[in-house]
């Protein structure tokens, strides 16, 4: 017997207003910070990518 499960209604980002469960992000400063962050990281990770090759001339 196979069980049938309902449609999953979630958000990816959820308004402090919203009292929903099924969220993915949640828009308060956390968030915000720690998106930040990760893009920071990845822009250094890049440049430091980019400068190697050209330090190490990569042919």
């Amino acid at each position: 017997m196979e069980k049938k499960q309902g449609k999953e209604d979630f958000e990816i980002v959820k308004d402090p207003e919203n009292n929903k469960k099924n969220y993915i992000f949640q828009k308060d400063g956390i968030t915000k910070k720690t998106g930040l962050f990760i893009v920071i990281v990845l822009i250094l990770l890049i440049t430091a990518v980019v400068l190697s090759g050209v330090f190490f001339e990569v042919q």
